[in-house]
Order: structure tokens, then C-alpha cells, then sequence
């Protein structure tokens, strides 16, 4: 079932879902509102982009220009409706490819700012997943693991670029551990926590290739108030 969405509180820009399949979560919101767009951001790249939720919100924050990598064909036709329907052709570049494939496209260093919202959680043949291919590949790396990932961003990147992932809490210190084998060093983190009063589930890291030592701990971010809504600092990420 395909619908057309609003991007949550953004003006005039609209998303393509099929709920039936995958649904953007707020995740692919605080990415491009946590990293440093710095003004030598010229190229960004989005690695398994979905239905283009990390590119529609970009777009309003810098003119750089962004390329957008999906896999999966009827998810990438989505992103495609939602990038025409949006005007947005002239800024993003949508790409129906395999990440593992990138180095065929693309030279070492090509982009200044790679970023990614992954599948959260290990794959194996134990693992419980879901009937439907694509909440599958979306949420279990089944088709790329972190540490490929993080590899491949890399490569990607020249020095100085930024890296910029938003990952499950409980995976910190593997992606901390991955990053240190990437000569991408550490900067900036920021733990996300459900409520006040309980343990952060998100974790957004930011790393520079061939980066200064030296970490930023920002202040925690809570999502919703007691009673469920949203706090106030989530809802300007809508404005």
C-alpha cells in the first residue's frame, strides 16, 4: 500500500512510504539534525538511503550536493517518486546499487560527508526476522554488516571529512572500536533516550577521518515527556 506522506513538520516537502513494507522512524530525523554541516561540505552521500528521509531533511539545512544509495529496487522507485514529486533532482543523485559496490563508482575520497541510518542488528540463521524482505534487510545486516559499512564510509571520505551514523545504544563500543580501525576518529557523540528516567536505546556518532583527539559528550536528548509527547527540543527538529 503506498501512500504519501508529509516529512513530519517540514513545509512542502512529502515522502513516498509503503507502510506495508518499511516506515522512515525518527532516527533518520535526529541524523541530519545532529552533524556538523560545515561550509567545505560540498559532496554527502547517504548510504542505504530507503525512501530518502536523511536526503529530503538535508536539503533544507545545505546546498551541497547529496547522493543516495538504496539497494533495494521497489524501495529506490519510492525514493525516486519522492525525489520527483519534491523537485529535488538538481541536488540529490539516487542510486539503485549495492554499498559493497561503491569502490567500483566511486575514487577514495571522493566525498567530504558520508552518513548512514543501518540495520541495527546482527544477522545469522537464528536470528528473528521478520516475513518481509524489506523490514529484514532494513533492520538486520543481512546484506551489509557494520563493520563493512564503516569500511566502505572510509574509503569514501577524504581527510577531514565527517562520518555520521545513528546506531543502537548497546552497539556504542563496537562502532567506537570500528571507527579507531578506520583512521576515523571520535568527535562528537550524543546518547538518545526514550524518556527521562530511562536507558538511552539510539547513540549518534560523528567522526573525521584523520581527525585531532578529542571527544565532545553532548548533552543527553530525551524523545518524549511522561506523557508520551514529544519533547520540546524534538519538535523544533520538525520546524
Amino acid at each position: 500500500m503506498e501512500v504519501l506522506n508529509d516529512l513530519v513538520g517540514f513545509k512542502n516537502l512529502k515522502i513516498y512510504q509503503n507502510p506495508d513494507w518499511f516506515s522512515f522512524s525518527l532516527d533518520s530525523i535526529l541524523l541530519p539534525n545532529f552533524v556538523t554541516l560545515r561550509k567545505d561540505i560540498k559532496k554527502i552521500v547517504d548510504l542505504g538511503t530507503g525512501n530518502l528521509p536523511i536526503p529530503l531533511v538535508l536539503s533544507t539545512k545545505t546546498k551541497a550536493s547529496i547522493d543516495a544509495i538504496e539497494i533495494q529496487k521497489d524501495v529506490f522507485d519510492l525514493a525516486l517518486k519522492t525525489l520527483k514529486y519534491n523537485h529535488l533532482e538538481n541536488q540529490i543523485s539516487l542510486y539503485n546499487m549495492d554499498i559493497l559496490d561503491l569502490k567500483k563508482k566511486y575514487t577514495a575520497g571522493f566525498f567530504d560527508m558520508v552518513l548512514s541510518n543501518p540495520p541495527y542488528f546482527k544477522y545469522s540463521s537464528q536470528s528473528n526476522i521478520n516475513e518481509d524482505v524489506h523490514k529484514t534487510i532494513a533492520r538486520h545486516e543481512k546484506l551489509i554488516s557494520l563493520e563493512q559499512l564503516v569500511e566502505i564510509a572510509s574509503y569514501l571520505l577524504k581527510n577531514k571529512g565527517i562520518f555520521a551514523v545513528v546506531h543502537r545504544t548497546e552497539r556504542f563500543a563496537e562502532i567506537l572500536k570500528l571507527c579507531e580501525k578506520n583512521n576515523l576518529t571520535v568527535k562528537r557523540i550524543q546518547f538518545v533516550y526514550p524518556k527521562e528516567g530511562e536507558e538511552s536505546n539510539i547513540v549518534l556518532v560523528e567522526a573525521v577521518k584523520q581527525g585531532r583527539v578529542g571527544v565532545k559528550v553532548l548533552p543527553p536528548l530525551y524523545v518524549h515527556c511522561q506523557d508520551g509527547s514529544y519533547r520540546e527540543e524534538i519538535v523544533k527538529m520538525f520546524e
